[in-house]
């Protein structure tokens, strides 16, 4: 085994923890970006709903604690960082701790599943945004792989979806449409990636597992101008549609997040679940997997891999795993700007 890496970073998002982070998280969030700051505003309502706090962060720490735990149970002996893109703690300042501390090289865990511009690549591009901020001695962070198809990923979604089947009378359970979300991208941005197809893979699987063939991907949280394609359907016209179809019931998987964090939580729980309501449409929304020990192990092996070369890849599908170091032109930034809403 390889004693290269000294440390993990778990690399997130980042969210306002009250009414008073909500503003500069979003400046910080669209920086650069050509947006309103009208639209700025109507964002910000959306974490004023919840008294300006996101669950972001907590679900990390509760991640972070449960990792810590999984490492000291099996003798792996690797401090746990954590770093945000866009609020505290903000990667730069992590990247300093970690100097101050000795660590030289880490491997770095992304919340995020998917290959695209703004699940991998603007990771990377983060990465050696704070190196250059803290200077030479900043630790070197390799990324691990994109684990959409990973049994640690997949089998605790099958576990919540069939636990969200439950909550209906068992003779209606196997007709309850299964609908699978994730964010939307600009086209360009999905054009230049495989988050479409890695979708539709990890879908498949989970519908698998849980015994059904039918399933449909929809999309949430677009807030791209109307002359910018996006990728669709969206979540909530895709439910009146079924609903016109004749459906009573629904199970909604929010497949594309890590976490229950804001946009499931407001895009799901809160507008989808009107949208639900205003037309009789029952909806029993199945958890993201948060800390799920299965996940948590997942982590563990990914790290595992990257210390041992000969070590397994495990995976589930015909995509095959991910390789261990993106390619330099990996998921670039898609050539029209999108105008997207905050969320990981």
């Amino acid at each position: 085994m390889s004693t290269t890496y000294d440390a993990l970073v778990i690399l997130s998002f980042g969210g306002p923890e009250q009414r008073e982070d909500v503003i500069p998280f979003l400046e910080n969030v669209l920086r650069g970006r050509n947006i309103s700051r009208e639209r700025m505003l109507e964002v910000a309502e959306h974490y004023y709903y919840f008294d300006g706090k996101s669950p972001i962060n907590g679900q990390n720490r509760a991640l972070i604690a449960a990792l810590k735990t999984e490492f000291a149970d099996s003798g792996l002996d690797l401090p746990i960082y954590w770093g945000n893109r866009n609020w505290h703690p903000i990667l730069a300042d992590t990247l300093r701790e970690m100097t101050n501390d000795g660590v030289r090289n880490v491997l770095g865990f992304v919340t995020s599943a998917y290959s695209s511009y703004s699940s991998c690549r603007q990771y990377l591009d983060d990465i050696e945004r704070s190196r250059a901020e803290v200077g030479p001695e900043a630790p070197e962070i390799h990324k691990l792989r994109a684990f959409y198809n990973h049994p640690g990923f997949i089998e605790p979604m099958i576990e919540n979806v069939g636990k969200a089947l439950e909550r209906f009378p068992r003779e209606c359970r196997a007709t309850v449409p299964l609908v699978f979300t994730a964010h939307s991208v600009p086209a360009s941005m999905a054009e230049s990636s495989r988050y479409v197809e890695q979708l539709e893979e990890a879908c498949g699987l989970v519908a698998a597992g849980v015994g059904r063939d039918g399933r449909t991907l929809v999309y949430q949280s677009r807030s791209g101008p109307p002359s910018q394609p996006w990728l669709g359907p969206d979540i909530c016209d895709h439910l009146r549609e079924i609903r016109n179809d004749g459906a009573g019931q629904v199970v909604v998987m929010p497949i594309g997040f890590v976490s229950n964090h804001m946009e499931v939580l407001y895009d799901l729980d809160t507008q989808a679940r009107q949208v639900c309501e205003e037309i009789g449409l029952r909806m029993e929304r199945a958890s993201a997997v948060g800390n799920h020990p299965r996940f948590v192990a997942m982590i563990r092996e990914l790290v595992l891999e990257r210390l041992d070369e000969k070590r397994e890849r495990r995976y589930l599908g015909a995509l095959g795993p991910r390789p261990d170091v993106c390619a330099e032109d990996c998921c670039p930034r898609p050539q029209r700007p999108g105008v997207r809403k905050p969320g990981p």
